[in-house]
This record gives C-alpha cells, sequence and structure tokens, in this order.
C-alpha cells in the first residue's frame, strides 16, 4: 500500500515538474521570439500562438496516450515503429519532404509542417521495450536477441543520417544503449558496439565538412567570431549578461537579432540572460529533478514492458537536455537540438507529452495488476 501511494506521489511531482517546464516555455519563447516575429511575421505573439496550439494538441495526445489501454498499445507497436519509420522516410523524397536549416527533417501537408522523426523516437522506445520483453533470456543470443536489436537502430540511423540529423542519431543510439545495458544484454556484445561507435563517429564527423567545422568551431569558436563562432558566441555573451539575477524578463539584447535560434537551440541563452543564474539554476534543477522521479517512477514497476519504455523516455528527453544545455555553455558542438517542453516546436512538444502520458498510462496499469 505504501509503494503504491509512493508511486502515485512521485507521478504527481513528475507531472508538477513537467508542467513548470512547459510553462516556462510559453513564457520564453514569447520573450524570446518577439523582436522576430514583429520583423518577420508582423506579430510579436507569431511563435507563442503556434506553441500554445501544439500544446492543446500535446495535451490532447497526452490524455489520449494515458487512455488508450496499455495491452492494445503494446499490440500495436510493431505496427508503430513501422508506420513512424515509412513516415519519416517520405522526408527523403524531393517535392513531399520541407527543408529547413539545410536538412530535410519536416514534411509539410495541407499547410502543416511536423517532423516525423519526434515521432519515430517515439516509437523506437517502444518498440525496443515491447522486443526486449518478448524476447525473454533470448536477450543473451547474439543471433536471436542482440542481432536484431543492432539492425533495427542501423536502419533507423541510416535514415536519420540521411535528412542530415547527426544529433538525434547519437542521442537515439546512445539511449538504445544504455536501455540494453539495463535490460542486462551480454556485457561482451555492448562492449563491442562501444568500441566500434567511437571510430563510427569520426567517420561520420570526417565525411560532412560542416560537422568537422562545428568541431573545430568548439574547440576555438574565436578564431572565426564573426563567421562559424558567431553564435557560440553571442550564447556566451547572453549567459555571462545574465550575471546573477538577470537583466529582466522580456528585457534580453541579444534576441534583437544577435543570437540566431534564439527561441529554439538557444532558448536557454535567453532565459539565462534575462533571469541570472538563479534562473538557469532552475531550469538545470527541475531537469535533474525529471530524470531522478522518472527514473524511480520505472523502477517501482514490476511489469517489465512499461520499466524499459519510461526509462527510455526519461533517459532519451534527459540526454537532449543534456546536449542542448553543454552546446548553450559551450561544452559541446552545435547539435540542432532543442530544450525539452521549453524550445519552440509542435511536434517536438506533441510527442514529449504523449510520452509522458504513456508514462501516467503505464504506472496506472501496474497499479491495476498489483491491486
Amino acid at each position: 500500500m505504501t509503494a503504491k501511494k509512493n508511486s502515485k506521489t512521485d507521478l504527481n511531482i513528475f507531472l508538477c515538474i513537467v508542467s513548470a517546464l512547459v510553462i516556462i516555455g510559453l513564457v520564453f519563447i514569447y520573450s524570446s521570439s518577439s523582436v522576430y516575429a514583429l520583423e518577420k511575421f508582423g506579430s510579436p505573439h507569431y511563435f507563442v500562438k503556434k506553441q500554445f496550439f501544439g500544446l492543446i494538441l500535446g495535451l490532447i495526445g497526452m490524455i489520449s496516450a494515458f487512455l488508450f489501454p496499455l495491452r492494445l498499445i503494446k499490440k500495436l507497436t510493431p505496427f508503430l515503429f513501422f508506420a513512424t519509420l515509412g513516415i519519416t522516410s517520405i522526408t527523403l523524397i524531393k517535392g513531399l519532404s520541407q527543408k529547413i536549416h539545410g536538412s530535410s527533417r519536416w514534411v509539410r501537408i495541407c499547410g502543416f509542417s511536423f517532423q516525423p522523426s519526434e515521432m519515430l523516437k517515439l516509437a523506437l522506445i517502444l518498440y525496443l521495450a515491447y522486443f526486449i520483453t518478448k524476447k525473454g533470456d533470448r536477450i543473451k543470443s547474439f543471433v536471436h536477441g542482440y542481432l536484431p536489436v543492432i539492425i533495427i537502430v542501423g536502419i533507423t540511423s541510416l535514415l536519420l543520417l540521411s535528412q542530415p540529423d547527426f544529433g538525434l542519431t547519437v542521442t537515439l543510439a546512445t539511449t538504445t544503449f544504455m536501455m540494453l545495458f539495463i535490460a542486462k544484454f551480454r556485457s561482451v556484445h555492448l562492449l563491442v558496439t562501444l568500441c566500434a561507435m567511437v571510430p563510427a563517429g569520426v567517420y561520420l564527423i570526417i565525411l560532412k565538412p560542416y560537422r568537422l567545422k562545428r568541431v573545430l568551431t568548439f574547440l576555438n569558436p574565436w578564431s572565426d567570431p564573426k563567421g562559424s563562432g558567431f553564435q557560440i558566441i553571442q550564447s556566451l555573451i547572453a549567459i555571462g549578461s545574465g550575471s546573477f539575477y538577470g537583466v529582466g524578463i522580456a528585457n534580453s539584447k541579444q534576441k534583437f537579432f544577435y543570437l540566431p535560434m534564439q527561441h529554439t537551440d538557444f532558448i536557454f541563452s535567453i532565459i539565462a540572460e534575462e533571469t541570472g543564474f538563479l534562473g538557469s539554476l532552475l531550469i538545470i534543477t527541475l531537469f535533474i529533478l525529471f530524470a531522478y522521479f522518472g527514473m524511480k517512477i520505472a523502477l517501482q514497476l514490476t511489469d517489465l514492458y512499461g520499466q524499459l519504455a519510461i526509462l527510455g523516455f526519461v533517459i532519451l528527453i534527459s540526454l537532449q537536455a543534456i546536449i542542448n544545455l553543454s552546446v548553450a555553455t559551450g561544452l559541446a558542438p552545435t547539435k540542432g537540438i532543442g530544450l525539452p517542453f521549453v524550445s519552440y516546436g509542435n511536434t517536438a512538444l506533441v510527442c514529449n507529452l504523449c510520452m509522458v502520458g504513456l508514462i501516467m498510462n503505464i504506472v496506472y496499469s501496474d497499479k491495476e495488476k498489483t491491486a
């Protein structure tokens, strides 16, 4: 009885953390994008209105994911994965995909744009949880357990790299590796894969000149302060300008066309400028608590499928947050990954909230089993 009560309390805290991040996101999407939106679209509310619309869709998706029977979700998991894989492959077809910032990650239908890879990452985690649960002890076998996972992840990675989306590929590969480690796949298989991932990553960086340039810029942004190093330098100026208390919400100077992508990939820089060290610490603390309570919830479950799915969701979102914060503070090369629940992006917000709905569904379904 105490365990069930603790689980419910942890879930409520988890939902409060997500709510806080979403609200902070709405406030600072407006604050960071208002000048740009007014200049380009004639309304300072352009992006925050679109994000609010995405929030409504996300809440509908979250409620639907919560209410949909978990046993049916398990049965439909393979179909969901292969369907999203097929939809994501549409981004490779000229005329159907929409290219933004040099990447064909978006599909535009009837005037609406969405990013299928956001749905794919959700479906991949569910499929991995389904596959591991179904295989049982056979996960120790290379042929029957490990090889199929590598093939599935390999196909997904090749598709994402074709867009290209190197950041999401790395994030999903890392999430998969951690899920396999938690599921107790054979250590020798994981070690060999880890050793192979490092040279493969180096090769992929060298293969594309712009990736190598990002790494070199990360090592020394001041070598080209008006070119490749401009964005990270402006980000560091924004963060440094915030000092301890910040310059005040809506009083950012960097949003006046100094810092590119100020409402997406670099929204944390604007938050740090306007709210200072205290606001930055709040964001970091919220994501630490998100990871802590998410993993705590997962470890209290009795169902392996639910446990792995929640751990996968929490690890993925936490990794994205770590990468985004690292990029904004100059601790990692630019990756094109937004800050979950906070950065502007309707598809990402909808899919992240659907993950939250699935977490709620799994927790309540597990309670019913143990009742």
